[in-house]
């Protein structure tokens, strides 16, 4: 389901980023700089859910609709495609055509491209934070992790960890049926792993050799620590996908107390080759992008 490449005398797109709380993201910079590289004339719009007034948490109200104006918009204006965040990658599901086998397979979407009246859904999340873990973490114990989150990054955080060779898997979510469809979503896929939902944060953690972070807690909107700080020790690994700011209290406090620890801003990078593949039908340059992320620093502007 990729783009077919572009006309080379169309070298003209608008791509976006539809989510909450999206103003510090470093998407714009990464695919209008890779754009350029590739002698196109990339603009990247960022569609703020908070400065709209919509909220697509709350079931099928106006946020929820909002979603859908948003695309007919994008659409109108021409875009290629837009990515997906929080809160909205599970919202946006039911306002598109068709969703790709992985996005299908996670009940999530990070990526919709617009081509021919028609909205595809994808998820390049899973191989992106897959594809950072391992250049991060390579020798991690992946036997038991602790999962917090099981949204929409979330889903595909669970899958990725899997599919690196984690045997056992605990979701906690505060909406505990969301894990509990997450880890029913997820078991059958992997027959030889346990993924169970968690109900004893403290014991999950003292018989796990990770903890992979995938809620909003520790964004520059939504500050703090998503567990205590003494569930941590020196024999967990700690990964993050949180990357506006890069330096989350999260992984100061995992340092600090001896942790192996993985940023969010692989995964941030590799999503973002993936779905700059999947607008322009043009294979991206991970090594420019990655040197190029490094440059922004790691304040999250």
């Amino acid at each position: 389901m990729l783009a077919p490449p572009l006309d080379p005398s169309t070298r003209t797109i608008q791509v976006g980023l539809i989510g909450s709380g999206i103003q510090l993201s470093r998407s714009p910079a990464l695919h209008e700089a890779e754009g350029r590289a590739n002698g196109l004339a990339l603009s990247y719009e960022l569609i703020d859910l908070d400065r709209l007034g919509a909220d697509p948490k709350d079931g099928h109200d106006a946020g929820i609709k909002a979603l859908g104006d948003i695309l007919r918009d994008v659409e109108d204006r021409g875009f290629a495609g837009v990515n997906v965040t929080h809160p909205a990658k599970q919202a946006v599901i039911p306002h598109l055509d068709a969703l790709s086998p992985e996005a299908k397979a996670l009940g999530a979407v990070n990526t919709v491209v617009l081509r021919d009246g028609r909205r595809i859904g994808h998820n390049t999340d899973c191989s992106g934070f897959a594809e950072g873990f391992r250049r991060a973490l390579p020798q991690a114990d992946l036997s038991s992790a602790v999962q917090l989150g099981a949204g929409g990054a979330g889903a595909a955080v669970a899958h990725a960890m899997l599919q690196l060779g984690t045997k056992h898997l605990t979701i906690f979510d505060n909406d505990v049926a969301r894990a509990e469809a997450l880890t029913q979503r997820l078991s059958p896929l992997f027959p030889n792993a346990a993924v169970v939902v968690g109900d004893d944060l403290k014991t999950a953690m003292a018989n796990a050799t990770g903890l992979v972070h995938a809620t909003p807690t520790g964004m520059a909107a939504h500050p703090g620590l998503p567990l205590p700080a003494d569930l941590l020790g020196p024999r967990h690994f700690v990964a993050e996908i949180v990357y506006f700011p890069l330096e989350t209290e999260l992984l100061r406090v995992a340092r600090a107390k001896g942790c192996a620890t993985v940023d969010g801003g692989g995964m941030a990078v590799f999503q973002a080759v993936g779905a700059f593949r999947l607008f322009t039908g043009i294979e991206p340059d991970a090594a420019r992008m990655l040197a190029h992320f490094a440059s922004m620093g790691t304040s999250g502007t």
